[in-house]
């Protein structure tokens, strides 16, 4: 039957029992492997992730005809953007992207963890070829408000002795897409934008993503799926970007990372400042603690619009990176 996984080198862990969601408001203690000398304070978990460098996913890089970047010397992140494929929504072009995100433990086992970005008519053979491959489907969802052509983000995961094995599983997957075999020009067009208003509501230092304002957050507990850490650059992390339309205003999109206890707390703060709410929901199966992402969209002057969003980062545990 088609779309069956084909299991060999990449292992699928049973399910384990669920713990009991932290509390809101607490503060969690900071990763072990984020902090060094805090691993006394706090049980070690049972698997962390060990540096790498860029050189140690040379065969990752050959299987996906491109190399990624190093991030925190523990994760080894590719990106696939989609410039073949502008998407319009409410009057503002975006090129969405795909990613696969590689740690290393350990044990010498590797975890992949990614999104694919694929129109609707790619989607299902998008699936097929993930689960062909090994891996698991994890979410399948929106980001966007109503846009065109229709997207959908699929995301997934897998581990496995061998890396390579993971990276072809996700290049099949990219193979039934018309994602471009080859990564855009790095570019880093002036922000027309108050970046020095947006930095200071949200006490932290933007990135010039090819003309994006972006921020990013990271979980100050430390994320766990069965057993082994998760580093914030697989993907536990809050993303605010902030796309410039013109005379200092912006199209701003991401997600807010959350534990159920702040979920209607974040969700109430974007709605009061005019943010729309586009999506809630998981990214994960089984990470601990439960995480739930918040995707949102407005269009405005970007200062306020980022006093909107510093008002629902305040209510989740977390901190800039880097």
């Amino acid at each position: 039957m088609s779309g069956v996984p084909a299991r060999g080198a990449i292992d699928v862990p049973a399910n384990p029992s669920r713990r009991r969601l932290l509390a809101a408001g607490v503060t969690a203690p900071v990763p072990a492997w984020a902090a060094p000398g805090a691993a006394a304070a706090q049980a070690p978990p049972r698997e962390l992730p060990v540096p790498t460098a860029e050189a140690d996913w040379s065969g990752v890089a050959g299987v996906l005809g491109r190399t990624g970047t190093m991030l925190d010397g523990l994760v080894y992140r590719v990106r696939f953007a989609r410039q073949d494929l502008p998407v319009t929504t409410y009057g503002v072009g975006l090129f969405p992207g795909s990613y696969t995100a590689f740690t290393r433990y350990g044990d010498g086992r590797t975890l992949l963890m990614g999104s694919l970005a694929v129109t609707e008519p790619e989607a299902q053979p998008a699936t097929d070829a993930l689960l062909t491959g090994g891996l698991e489907l994890t979410a399948v969802h929106k980001h966007l408000l109503a846009h065109e052509p229709a997207m959908w983000w699929i995301h997934f995961h897998g581990h496995a002795g061998d890396p390579l094995a993971l990276a072809r599983g996700a290049k099949a997957a990219l193979a039934v897409t018309t994602t471009p075999s080859t990564p855009p020009v790095a570019s880093r067009p002036v922000l027309d934008l108050d970046v020095a208003a947006i930095e200071e509501t949200l006490s932290a230092r933007g990135v010039n993503d090819s003309g994006i304002l972006r921020f990013t957050f990271n979980r100050r507990e430390t994320v766990t799926d069965h057993g082994r850490v998760l580093p914030p650059a697989t993907g536990m992390t809050t993303l605010l970007s902030f796309q410039p339309t013109g005379a200092r205003r912006a199209a701003v999109h991401g997600d807010f990372a959350m534990t159920a206890g702040e979920v209607r707390h974040v969700l109430t703060a974007p709605r009061r400042g005019g943010i729309s709410i586009v999506e809630l929901h998981n990214h994960g199966l089984t990470e601990e603690p439960r995480l739930f992402f918040a995707h949102f969209w407005a269009a405005g002057d970007g200062a306020a619009l980022a006093r909107a969003l510093r008002t629902a980062l305040d209510a989740t545990n977390t901190t800039p990176a880097g």
